[in-house]
C-alpha cells in the first residue's frame, strides 16, 4: 500500500489521532517511513553541527521529527492495549523497529558530541531551565544506553536492548492471554451465594453474549475481586484463587500454555548483562542512575525499615483476623483464598460497612464530575466532554482540559473492563506538550481503568477502591496535562524521576477520604442523596482496616523486586521462586499456596517500567503523604496551596530535580511521619 499522508492517517500529523481512520495495516509502514525521516533528520542535524552547536539548528528539529514518530507509535501501542487482538503484530513489528531506532540514537557518539559541547557552552547556564535538564539528562540517558561502549560490547548492548523490548511484549502478552483463556461457566445460582448483584449482573450479561446459561467468571480484575471478597462458596474461592495465582506459570488450569518462566530468566539475565557492560555490579545501580534514590543501600534501608515498622502491626492484625475467622466463621486456619472474604466479614462487623454498600453512593458519572469540580477548586482547570472527537470504542470518550476557557491539555477516558484489554489501571501520554515548528502543541492523555460496565438498570457503580484508582490515574494524567514546560523530554511526566512520578497520583487519592470532597463525588444513583453521615463516619472509621497487612504486601513485591535486581547475574526460574519465598519468610504475615506463581504475572516489573523501581510506590507514598499534610494545616481546598502546588510540582514536569520541587513547596526535605500516620502505624 501507499504510505503517503492522503492513504495512511499516521503520516498526517493530526492534532489527535486519527482512531476514526487508522487500521492496523497502517502502522508498519508509517512508522518505517518516520524512522526514516528521523535518521534524515539526525544526519541534518550533525552536519550544522560543526564545533560550536546551536540547540535551534540541532535538538530543536530532532525533537520535532522524533514527535511526529512518538504521536505514531502512541496510538498503535495504545490500541494493543486496550484492544489487542488485530493490533498485536503490527504493534509487534513496529516496536521493534523503533526500540531499534532508540537504541542506535543512544549509541550515536557524534549526537553525544554535540549534547557535550552544547553543556560547555559559554552561555549554557543562562539558558531556559528545561533545556538545560534536557542536555543533563540527554547525556545521562547515551550514557546508559552504551554510548561509551565500542565494538562488540556496543553491538551486543544494542542487541540485548531490541531482545528486552520482544520479551517485555511476550511477557504482557502471555498474562493477557493467560487471564483470558480461563473461564468458569455456572449455572446454579446457590455456588453464587453472596456475590453482589452488580457483579452477577455483569456475570449474566458476559455468559448471554457468549451464547452460554448462566453466569460466566473470568479472572478480570471486578470478577475476581468480587469472587474473592463476597462468595459463600469457599471451594468457588478455592478455584477461583488457584487460577488466578498460576497465570502464565507451569501450574494451574492452564499449566505450561502461557508460561513465563524461561521469560523472566531470560528478561533478568540480559539486564544483568547490560548492567555490566556499563560497569555496573547489577542492574538496580543502573536503574538508579535515573532516580531520586542514590543508592542500592538507601533502597533497601528504606524498605527494611519501613517493613520493621509496619510488621509487627501486621501480625497483630492477622491475629486478630484468625481468631475472629475461628470464633465467627468456623475456620480454625485461614487459607489463602479465605483472607479477603474473612476480612470482609471482619470489617462488616467492626464497622458495619463495605465496598458493596458504598457502591450505589458512587456512579461513576457523580464521581467523574466530582472529580472535576476538586481539580478544578485545586488548580483553577475546567474538563469538557467533547463528542465530536473520535474515539476508538463506544465507552472512551475524549475531554479537553481548559483554563479561563482555552483549551490547555486533552485526555481520553477508557473506564470498563472488557475483553482483550489488558488488566489494571494507567496514565499514558498520546501527545506531549512542547514548542512545535506550527506552534505550541498541547499535552493529551489516555487515562484506563477496569471497571465493571454498566448495566441495563443502573450506571457503572464504583467501589470506593475504584475510587481512589480513578483519582490516582487522575492525578497522574494532571502531572502530564498541566506542565508548562515546552521541550519535550523533560515536559510533563518526561524526564520526571521513576521513584518521585507517583507523587501527583497518590497525592489526589488523598481527597477521596475528606469529607468536604466526598460530598463532591457521592450521591445515590437513585435518590442523589449524599452518602449518609453514618456511612461516612463509618468508612472513615475503617479507612486503616489493616493497612499495615496491606503496606507488607507492598513491601513483599518491592523488596522481591529490588533484591532479584540486585543480583550480580540475573537469576533461573527455581532462584526467582527461592527469593520470593525468603522475602515472604520475612516480610509476609498471610498463608501463601505453595502453588503460587505470582511472579510470573508481575508485569509491572517485567513488562512495565518498575524495574529495580517497584519501591517507587511506598517512596513516593512518603512524598504524597508530607505534601498533603500541608493542605490539612492550610485547608484541603485552599487556594494559595493548591497553587502553590501547582507551580512547584504540576507545571515543572521533568525540567527540574524532584527533590528540589518537593523541597520548594514543603519549605524542607521529605518526612516519613505523615505516611506512618495516615497508615495508622505508630
Amino acid at each position: 500500500m501507499s504510505d503517503t499522508p492522503s492513504s495512511n492517517p499516521l503520516l498526517a500529523a493530526p492534532v489527535l489521532p486519527p482512531f476514526d481512520t487508522v487500521k492496523p495495516e497502517h502502522a508498519e509502514p508509517a512508522i518505517s517511513a518516520l524512522i526514516g525521516k528521523c535518521r534524515e533528520q539526525l544526519q541534518s542535524s550533525l552536519e550544522k553541527a560543526g564545533e560550536h552547536p546551536v540547540w535551534e539548528e540541532t535538538l530543536a528539529p530532532l525533537e520535532e521529527a522524533q514527535d511526529q514518530l512518538s504521536k505514531a507509535f502512541s496510538p498503535v501501542s495504545h490500541l494493543n492495549s486496550v484492544l489487542s487482538g488485530d493490533w498485536r503484530a503490527p504493534y509487534e513489528s513496529c516496536l521493534a523497529k523503533v526500540t531499534e531506532y532508540w537504541t542506535e540514537l543512544g549509541q550515536n557518539a557524534e549526537l553525544y558530541a554535540v549534547y557535550r559541547a552544547l553543556a560547555k557552552s559559554p552561555d549554557f547556564s543562562s539558558w531556559p531551565q528545561a533545556r538545560q535538564q534536557a542536555v543533563r539528562h540527554g547525556l545521562r540517558d547515551m550514557h546508559l544506553g552504551g554510548v561509551s561502549l565500542e565494538g562488540e560490547k556496543r553491538t551486543r548492548y544494542a542487541t540485548i536492548s531490541k531482545r528486552l523490548a520482544e520479551l517485555k511484549s511476550r511477557f504482557a502478552n502471555n498474562v493477557l492471554d493467560a487471564t483470558n483463556a480461563w473461564t468458569l461457566n455456572i449455572t446454579d445460582a446457590a455456588e453464587l451465594a453472596g456475590i453482589p448483584d452488580s457483579a452477577l449482573a455483569a456475570a449474566a450479561a458476559l455468559a448471554e453474549a457468549k451464547g452460554k446459561q448462566g453466569w460466566l467468571l473470568t479472572l478480570d480484575g471486578p470478577c475476581f475481586l468480587a469472587v474473592m471478597t463476597h462468595a459463600e462458596n469457599r471451594a468457588l474461592r478455592q478455584k477461583v484463587h488457584y487460577a488466578y495465582i498460576t497465570r502464565a506459570s507451569d501450574v494451574g488450569p492452564n499449566a505450561g500454555e502461557f508460561d513465563n518462566a524461561n521469560v523472566m530468566a531470560e528478561i533478568l539475565a540480559l539486564r544483568a548483562e547490560q548492567a555490566h557492560l556499563l560497569g555496573m555490579k547489577n542492574y538496580a545501580e543502573r536503574s538508579l542512575a535515573s532516580k531520586m534514590a542514590e543508592s542500592p543501600e538507601e533502597v533497601e534501608k528504606f524498605l527494611w525499615d519501613l517493613a520493621k515498622r509496619a510488621r509487627p502491626a501486621a501480625v497483630r492484625e492477622f491475629a486478630e483476623l484468625q481468631a475472629f475467622a475461628t470464633a465467627e466463621l468456623g475456620l480454625d486456619k485461614l487459607q489463602p483464598w479465605d483472607i479477603a472474604w474473612a476480612a470482609e466479614k471482619l470489617k462488616q462487623a467492626r464497622y458495619a460497612v463495605s465496598q458493596e454498600n458504598l457502591r450505589p453512593y458512587f456512579p461513576y458519572p457523580r464521581v467523574l464530575a466530582g472529580m472535576f469540580a476538586v481539580a478544578e477548586r485545586l488548580f483553577g482547570v475546567v474538563a469538557e466532554r467533547d463528542d465530536t472527537v473520535a474515539s476508538y470504542h463506544p465507552d472512551v470518550h475524549f475531554y479537553w482540559l481548559k483554563r479561563g476557557g482555552e483549551p490547555i491539555a486533552g485526555f481520553y477516558l477508557d473506564p470498563y473492563a472488557r475483553e482483550k484489554k489488558r488488566g489494571g489501571a494507567w496514565m499514558d501520554d498520546a501527545r506531549v506538550r512542547r514548542q512545535a515548528i506550527a506552534g505550541l502543541q498541547l499535552p493529551v492523555a489516555y487515562l484506563v481503568c477496569n471497571f465493571s460496565s454498566p448495566s441495563k438498570d443502573a450506571p457503572a457503580l464504583l467501589t470506593h477502591y475504584e475510587v481512589t484508582t480513578l483519582f490516582h490515574e487522575f492525578g497522574h494524567g494532571l502531572h502530564h496535562m498541566l506542565t508548562q514546560v515546552d521541550v519535550a523530554a523533560v515536559s510533563g511526566i518526561n524526564g520526571v524521576a521513576w521513584d518521585a512520578v507517583e507523587l501527583p497520583s497518590q497525592f489526589l487519592e488523598n481527597w477521596c477520604w475528606e469529607p468536604q470532597a466526598l460530598a463532591m463525588i457521592s450521591g445515590h444513583y437513585q435518590t442523589g442523596e449524599p452518602l449518609p453521615q453514618v456511612m461516612l463516619d463509618k468508612m472513615l472509621a475503617a479507612k486503616n482496616f489493616q493497612s499495615a497487612m496491606f503496606t507488607v504486601r507492598q513491601l513483599e513485591f518491592a523488596l522481591f523486586d529490588f533484591l532479584l535486581h540486585s543480583r550480580p547475574e540475573g537469576a533461573n526460574t527455581e532462584e526467582i521462586q527461592r527469593l520470593i519465598n525468603d522475602v515472604r519468610t520475612r516480610v509476609s504475615v498471610v498463608p501463601v499456596s505453595p502453588d503460587n506463581r505470582f511472579q510470573h504475572s508481575f508485569s509491572h516489573i517485567f513488562a512495565g517500567g518498575y524495574a529495580a523501581g517497584y519501591y517507587s510506590y511506598k517512596w513516593a507514598e512518603v512524598l504524597s503523604a508530607d505534601a498533603f499534610s500541608l493542605f490539612e494545616e492550610n485547608g484541603i481546598f485552599d487556594a494559595d496551596t493548591g497553587r502553590r502546588f501547582l507551580s512547584t510540582v504540576l507545571e515543572q514536569g521533568g525540567s527540574r530535580d524532584a527533590q528540589d520541587l518537593f523541597a520548594e513547596f514543603r519549605g524542607r526535605a521529605p518526612k516519613i511521619d505523615a505516611l506512618l500516620r495516615h497508615s495508622g502505624i505508630e
